[in-house]
């Protein structure tokens, strides 16, 4: 039975959810406006590689949303005397089994960490009571804009309320932390990408509102979303469409330009470096 990705769909398997590879995902999204070449080489081509650092983040979204890929521990014989995985051939072997069996692999350490990591976000009251909350978890949208077939896939999707949650694992979940990460792993493109893709279904314009949870104990939890004067939605709504622009050229005229697409790449310094720089050598104390 072949599931229908028109709309939005309850309940699909996460492994059906990611195989087409003409859909543009909100990891796409980041990936082609920083290089199309980089995306046609690991997504178009099927040179992706699994990074275990995200394992642990999928697991822990697995136990506080009671949905998603399963996984499975390294059994003693194949860990080492501190506890790591192994690098011996029989490891590698059961590795890919499970793997291929659609487990998400841990070391008892990591599955421990998770737990902790996802206890943490159901005991804080104010996470708790967003994913308690009538509502799916793990909801996929799917959406065809000027011939770009779109998709998105909402952790949790409350009935009520106007806006969808969205679980982040991170090494620090404080306001500077994650407004950090906000921009170095492009959340606010995810932001437009998935927002602009469900309002384009319903016709309704939803909030999406962070869970962070830290990585290491004791496993801080901040609930976050983005400022009313919407200037994050506005630039990653943007970012999101020009991404499909972006794809849709790069298709239609099969070129796929790389980082060196215009000349010469010129720089310049950062906000915060010029701010170093004039407190310590042009603010009004240095001055003889």
């Amino acid at each position: 039975m072949v599931t229908s990705r028109e709309g939005i769909v309850y309940g699909l398997p996460e492994r059906e959810y990611h195989a087409p590879k003409d859909e543009l995902s909100s990891t796409g999204a980041k990936l082609i406006l920083k290089s199309p070449r980089k995306f046609k080489y690991q997504v178009l081509d099927g040179h992706r590689v699994h990074r275990p650092a995200f394992d642990l983040g999928t697991v822990v979204h697995t136990k506080v949303l009671g949905a998603g890929p399963s996984f499975a521990e390294y059994p003693e014989e194949h860990l080492t005397a501190t506890g790591n995985a192994s690098t011996k051939a029989a490891t590698v072997q059961w590795e890919s089994e499970q793997r291929a069996a659609g487990n998400v692999l841990l070391t008892p350490a990591q599955a421990a960490q998770a737990a902790d990591m996802a206890e943490s976000v159901l005991r804080e009251p104010e996470s708790r009571k967003l994913f308690e909350r009538e509502g799916n978890p793990e909801v996929s949208i799917f959406h065809e804009l000027n011939g770009v077939k779109r998709r998105g896939r909402f952790d949790y999707m409350p009935t009520e309320g106007g806006f969808v949650v969205d679980l982040k694992t991170t090494l620090d979940a404080s306001y500077y932390g994650f407004r950090s990460s906000v921009e170095r792993y492009g959340y606010h493109i995810q932001y437009g990408h998935y927002i602009d893709i469900l309002e384009r279904i319903t016709g309704e314009k939803r909030d999406m509102i962070f869970v962070a949870v830290e990585k290491d104990p004791p496993y801080e939890v901040n609930v976050i979303r983005f400022d009313e004067t919407e200037d994050y939605a506005r630039i990653g709504e943007a970012e999101a469409l020009q991404a499909v622009d972006d794809y849709r050229r790069c298709v239609e005229t099969g070129e796929w330009p790389g980082l060196l697409r215009n000349g010469i790449t010129k720089i310049k310094p950062s906000m915060g470096l010029l701010y170093d720089f004039h407190d310590k050598y042009e603010s009004e104390e240095m001055q003889i």
